[in-house]
């Protein structure tokens, strides 16, 4: 098992993946953890995190006879941060999160991922194992700690001391006794870099995040209306936020990623808002094809740009482009498309 356990890293690396790990499965912490987080409910409509019950922090709950996670990590960063920083200081700029410019990373890790347990099978013949990337009900941060991975960071992302937090996550549970890697120790320390920072102060405190709060969640996850008072402090941020990241010291050690399909399509690192608002919902189908962005469909893409252009200096053709969608057959986007006149207009 030891020698099978060093060929799956090996295999690991060749297909891409800059890290693996393995853990065992007891993930009593985590459960405390996420059980305090859910009392307080800070996964706001997030419904799907309580309606597993407890097969998020018990894998062999998930896929019967787990008793290992092979955990692997993917560097997904398409460009320095003074480019991400120069788009978050242009109120005309629509700033997307830099994990979604380009392929959805949810099949090309998936792929990867069959492809490793494919060199497992070969090796050993049949055995038990399921791949998950995002798409179950896995606490994939814990763990990817537990396997040595990196640490949970007080922002809740997970973070490596050579290649900071701009990567993916993805897990083989599998039935195999392999040995377990050691843990990675914490050292986030003093800084509380990422608390400040955040726009909208959703870590509520080291280790927690109020979802309800989070730029990420309002801009992705929430279907109503973004509460009105948490729209001025969401800037230009369209499609989640990574100010966190981009803050967090570690961060300086993060290598620009080395696959291709992670790299932006279609400009979206540098898409103006009123470019991408005046998409028809065929254009934004057209081309955000392939990305984790459609998921959220048209209609919340514009709910989220028009507050964008509302928070921006006051134009006359910013009043003229919200204006073109009054009308729109979307309640949801017809209130902020409002929300955002009204704010022009105030010159606010």
């Amino acid at each position: 098992m030891a020698s099978l356990a060093a060929q799956i890293k090996e295999w690991g690396q060749a297909l891409g993946f800059q890290q693996v790990g393995i853990t065992d499965t007891d993930l009593s912490k985590a459960e405390t953890h996420l059980d305090n987080w859910l009392a307080n409910n800070f996964h706001g409509s997030m419904d799907y995190m309580q309606r597993h019950g407890h097969k998020r922090s018990r894998p062999a709950l998930l896929h019967p006879g787990t008793s290992r996670v092979i955990s692997v990590r993917m560097d997904y960063l398409p460009e320095p941060d003074s480019a991400m920083n120069q788009a978050l200081e242009n109120p005309f700029s629509a700033y997307v999160s830099r994990y979604a410019l380009g392929r959805d990373y949810h099949k090309l890790m998936r792929t990867r991922l069959q492809k490793l347990a494919d060199r497992i099978h070969g090796q050993i013949g049949p055995f038990g194992y399921r791949a998950f990337v995002d798409s179950a009900p896995v606490l994939e941060k814990a763990l990817a700690e537990k396997a040595g991975l990196g640490w949970i960071g007080k922002h809740s992302n997970l973070i490596n001391r050579k290649a900071g937090s701009w990567f993916f996550l993805g897990e083989i549970f599998t039935d195999l006794p392999l040995p377990v890697d050691k843990s990675a120790t914490e050292h986030c320390g003093a800084c509380r870099a990422c608390l400040d920072v955040c726009p909208t102060q959703a870590i509520v405190a080291p280790y927690q995040v109020d979802a309800r709060r989070c730029v990420s969640y309002l801009t992705i996850e929430l279907h109503g209306p973004i509460p009105e008072p948490l729209r001025p402090l969401i800037g230009n941020r369209i499609y989640g936020c990574d100010d966190c990241q981009i803050i967090c010291p570690w961060n300086r050690f993060a290598k620009l990623t080395s696959e291709k399909d992670f790299n932006p399509r279609h400009r979206l690192n540098t898409q103006e808002l009123l470019d991408v608002f005046a998409w028809s919902e065929q254009e934004f189908l057209t081309r955000t094809e392939g990305s984790a962005i459609r998921r959220i469909g048209h209609e919340r893409w514009l709910r989220n740009i028009a507050v964008a252009l509302g928070n921006a200096p006051k134009s006359e053709v910013i009043v003229e482009a919200l204006k073109t969608r009054l009308l729109h057959p979307s309640e949801l986007v017809q209130e902020h498309v409002k929300w955002a006149l009204d704010r022009q207009f105030g010159g606010i």
